[in-house]
């Protein structure tokens, strides 16, 4: 057993988290000392066979890894030569961008991930930054690829390196306190800042999460996200630095419908994801529905209810431990709270938790830099020898977010930014931000990054964003703006202007005009007078066209609840009415259950209108095979439909000053 200073309870429900295989072996602290790609290269000896990546279309061994991997690295080397340098990553989520991470690694390089659904100015933003030599990408993203490529820029494609393997690993040096990877995130000046990691303080982030999860070879976790983002990257990491298996699922792409299934299908064993898309997951489960090799589940990223974790206890099994995590892409995993299917919140959301393995100091300090007591509230401060560098190229914003320990040692301090209080056990309460950074379905953003796009569009002349936490439609990015025409823009023409420059999860879901924005004496702005989205129709570029036939009408019917709308229009597009993927979640599941038809989730945003979504559907019933069922069904629709309240063109009294 780990040592810990948890209280009896927490302790009593983290005894319960062993593999039931008994083959887990400890993660030591020497493991720490040494490169990614050694330790892989550890587990490659040990596990040649293992499942190492499983995807819809592929798996890979741990063998086969590493020789793709090797290959990609060779390829790298040729092209640039073996040393630290920066290169960037395009790739979707799939075995060639793990293989790809790896490849990088064991060629010395500094890897930074780049997603293509991004704006392509935001990604060549980050290109510029780093300055890289080279990209490597696939057949599939080629293409993108040139498009942001600089001068001098090579690219290569890993398809196309062939069939040949290596015989052995290239086996170039590398010191563990070497750079390993440049995360990207939301910065508040408007442009994205890189998190710096290094070898070692990656490790050592393995290190904790597989003592305390037990993560051993026979494990199968889950990789829902992007590889190249904070929270895909460690999901990799703890698989394939402990001869475990990732197994990939799209949940951007497929939603949540038909992870249940997969999970099961693929057995996996520890699941992680934000407290939003478990819900989504959960939820829609029979009451019998349980997942008979998942052992571990940890959602971090956004705050964890009751509600989820009675979810949990409905369809766990008692032997199934959950984790609600505590993390930052500079410090990684700092904090765990141990629940149970008893367990009972006194709050109403779950605290942060506690160091388990008393390795991260957090202090809570004053606006003087002071520690504070218990019950007081203060700054989180990560107090650790194993923090992020800095941010890449920023000298400034490293020396103002990392301190040097006061006490001459080795450790540093990390200023999160986050506002808690601690109790007299140790347990750390959260409270809120210090600034304007918040988090969004999983994702950190700099409000001021979109407030400063906002601005720059040269239709706005004063702007301030919040987050919303909906009690209907969960947290939601809100835009109060001033514009310098007396028409306002429209929510279309909004979107489109920061869509160039700002991932989805960064455009707001509601735009809310204001003659001026509510301030303070202090001259603050005051965030308790700003209004809150409400049910009317956004004023978009398209104008109101009402539904034509039964399948329309219950499509409205859908859009409506959903989105909380009073009225949609069958041309208004899913996105600018404050749809987002797991609203589109929402969306599918009633589809399907309305009119018995198999449409995947890409269908909302493939087919982003009532009327383009409606012909979707009614090919899908004219091709069922079911003489007179279609018939019944339309008929069935329309009765429904003729029982329901119209919506009516909106008239001339409702307010111009709200988009949405």
């Amino acid at each position: 057993m780990l040592t810990s200073n948890l209280p009896k309870e927490q302790q009593e429900i983290w005894d319960r988290c062993y593999h039931p295989t008994g083959i887990f072996i400890r993660f030591e602290n020497e493991d720490v000392e040494q490169s990614i790609p050694s330790r892989f290269e550890q587990q490659v000896s040990l596990y040649p066979d293992n499942l190492a990546i499983k995807t819809d279309s592929e798996e890979l061994t741990y063998k086969d890894l590493n020789e793709a991997a090797d290959q990609v690295a060779v390829a790298v080397v040729d092209q640039t030569g073996f040393g630290a340098e920066p290169i960037g990553l395009l790739f979707d989520q799939d075995t060639q961008a793990i293989t790809a991470i790896l490849g990088a690694l064991k060629a010395g390089k500094i890897f930074v991930p780049l997603d293509p659904s991004q704006p392509i100015a935001r990604i060549s933003t980050i290109v510029d930054e780093v300055q890289a030599r080279l990209l490597l990408t696939d057949s599939h993203n080629s293409a993108l690829a040139e498009e942001f490529s600089q001068d001098g820029c090579k690219i290569i494609n890993i398809d196309a390196l062939g069939d040949s393997k290596i015989n052995e690993n290239p086996g170039y040096s590398i010191l563990p306190g070497a750079i390993a990877y440049i995360a990207y995130t939301s910065g508040s000046t408007g442009q994205p800042k890189g998190v710096i990691h290094t070898h070692r303080n990656i490790l050592h982030a393995v290190m904790r999460n597989t003592n305390v999860a037990h993560i051993c070879s026979s494990d199968r976790l889950s990789l829902l996200y992007a590889p190249g983002g904070v929270a895909g990257l460690g999901d990799i990491f703890r698989a394939l630095l402990n001869g475990a298996a990732v197994c990939a699922f799209n949940l951007k792409a497929n939603g949540a419908e038909g992870l249940a299934n997969w999970m099961i299908q693929n057995e996996v064993t520890i699941y992680h994801s934000v407290p939003t898309a478990f819900r989504q997951n959960f939820a829609n489960l029979s009451e019998e529905q349980e997942f008979p090799k998942l052992r571990h589940i940890y959602l971090g990223g956004e705050p964890v209810r009751q509600t989820d974790i009675d979810l949990y206890a409905r369809h766990s099994s008692p032997d199934c431990i959950f984790a609600i995590v505590m993390g930052s892409t500079e410090a990684h995993i700092s904090r765990w709270f141990f629940v149970d299917g008893a367990t009972q919140l006194q709050e109403n959301t779950a605290p942060l938790g506690y160091d388990i393995l008393q390795e991260q100091n957090v202090l809570l300090l004053d606006e003087n830099g002071g520690e504070v007591g218990f019950d007081t509230p203060g700054q989180i401060a990560i107090k650790s020898r194993y923090l992020s560098p800095g941010y890449w190229r920023r000298p400034d914003l490293t020396q103002a977010t990392f301190l040097e320990d006061p006490n001459g040692g080795d450790e540093r301090i990390y200023l999160s930014g986050d506002l808690a209080l601690m109790r007299p056990d140790g347990c750390l309460l959260f409270l809120g931000r210090m600034d304007s950074q918040v988090k969004i379905r999983g994702h950190r953003v700099e409000l001021a990054e979109i407030e400063s796009v906002l601005l720059s569009t040269d239709l706005i002349k004063e702007a301030v964003v919040t987050l919303y936490n909906d009690p209907s439609m969960g947290p939601r990015l809100v835009a109060y703006i001033v514009p310098i025409e007396r028409t306002p823009p429209t929510v279309t023409d909004l979107r489109r202007l920061l869509g160039e420059r700002l991932p989805e999860y960064m455009i707001p879901s509601a735009f809310m005009v204001l003659d001026s924005l509510p301030f303070h004496g202090t001259g603050k702005v005051d965030s308790t007078a700003l209004p809150i989205p409400g049910p009317d129709r956004p004023n978009l570029s398209n104008p109101w066209v009402g539904p034509r036939t039964p399948v329309e009408e219950s499509l409205v019917m859908i859009w409506s609840e959903v989105l909380r709308l009073d009225q949609v229009g069958i041309h208004d597009n899913f996105l600018e009415l404050g749809g987002h993927s797991l609203l589109a979640t929402q969306v599918v599941s009633r589809v399907i259950g309305n009119f018995r038809v198999d449409v995947p989730l890409r269908s909302v945003f493939d087919s982003p209108t009532i009327a383009d979504m409606a012909v979707v559907i009614t090919q899908h019933l004219a091709n069922r095979a079911e003489p007179g069922r279609v018939e019944q069904l339309l008929s069935d629709l329309e009765t429904r439909s003729n029982e329901l309240p119209k919506q009516t063109v909106a008239s001339d009294s409702q307010s111009t000053e709200r988009i949405a």
